[in-house]
């Protein structure tokens, strides 16, 4: 009970800040310049369009939710070794490295980051599904097995994308849904 009657009131004081917030959005959508209003439209269908290829191709899930294909066996070793939720991936000649901290990292125990798995070029390629078309934080591991592994980048064009966009696309891999 104290604590309701105590915590009332810093609920109202940001239910009014809310408010205010959104009031000012409002305004300033009211006040904006025909350009600004092009502009602000023209990102949130950007936007649209960017979330819908994600889906579609789906870029929305971890994997394509079969266990036994290479993919799921990577995911279980991969959080068999750790449940902290940021992983590293590294591409180096010929293959994709993945590593992850033993356990949930603390304050500077990234230096304890381990690899997980080397996944050759012949056993698995990284893709950008929506090749390039819109700035995207996600890309693709497809295995040989036809099984995929969703990555999400830090960055909406990370070094990974850069890579991927400047591979030659000689290796007909099928960039469709999966």
């Amino acid at each position: 009970m104290v604590g309701v009657v105590l915590g009332a009131p810093f609920m109202l004081i940001g239910l009014l800040l809310g408010l205010l917030a959104t009031g000012a959005e409002v305004l300033q959508a009211l006040l904006a310049t025909k350009e600004e209003r092009d502009t602000a439209r023209s990102e949130r269908q950007a936007a649209e369009l960017r979330d819908r290829a994600v889906t579609e191709h789906g870029l929305d899930k971890t994997f394509d939710g079969d266990w036994n294909g290479a993919a799921g066996q990577l995911l279980l070793r991969w959080y068999g070794h750790s449940s902290h939720h940021q992983r590293l991936v590294a591409l180096t000649e010929g293959r994709t490295v993945l590593a992850a901290p033993p356990k949930r990292v603390s304050i500077r125990r990234e230096s304890l980051v381990q690899v997980v798995a080397e996944i050759s070029a012949e056993d698995a390629v990284l893709e950008d599904p929506l090749l390039g078309e819109h700035a995207s934080d996600r890309l693709r591991v497809r295995f040989t097995d036809g099984s995929w592994l969703t990555l999400i980048t830090e960055e909406r064009r990370s070094e990974l994308h850069m890579h991927v966009m400047r591979r030659p696309r000689t290796d007909g891999a099928d960039t469709t849904t999966g």
